[in-house]
């Protein structure tokens, strides 16, 4: 089992020990808009004040541009909670985050066709 400063807090057998929103201090709204798919990035500045275990897993894991889903997904969190953590970062500037670029349109009917087209090939 880890330490009380040791990450997050996580047992073996049970999973994590502490309940997620717990790590959000109840927030369930981040600050600023925040997609599945954006790419977020650590600046290098050093946040004021305290901040938890999870904002210190973000940043190392934000060495390079990683989308928010890829963080909720190491940090074992709910992408919410994830979001209201990096938005946390972004807000005292140790993040910078960007939008997701698409070069397609996310709702054309020819790409989603060939999506449902690959899906049924796969069943």
């Amino acid at each position: 089992m880890a330490a009380a400063g040791d990450g997050p807090w996580l047992d073996d057998a049970a999973g994590r020990l502490v309940r997620p929103f717990t790590v959000s201090n109840g927030r369930t709204e981040p600050s600023i808009a925040l997609d599945l798919m954006s790419q977020v990035m650590a600046t290098g500045s050093t946040p004021l004040g305290y901040l938890g275990p999870e904002h210190a897993q973000v940043l190392a894991l934000c060495r390079a541009p990683v989308p928010v889903a890829e963080v909720a997904a190491h940090l074992k969190l709910p992408a919410v909670v994830t979001k209201v953590l990096l938005s946390d970062l972004v807000d005292c500037g140790a993040l910078t985050a960007k939008p997701p670029a698409f070069h397609h349109n996310p709702t054309d009917r020819s790409l989603l066709e060939a999506v449902l087209d690959g899906l049924r090939r796969q069943l």
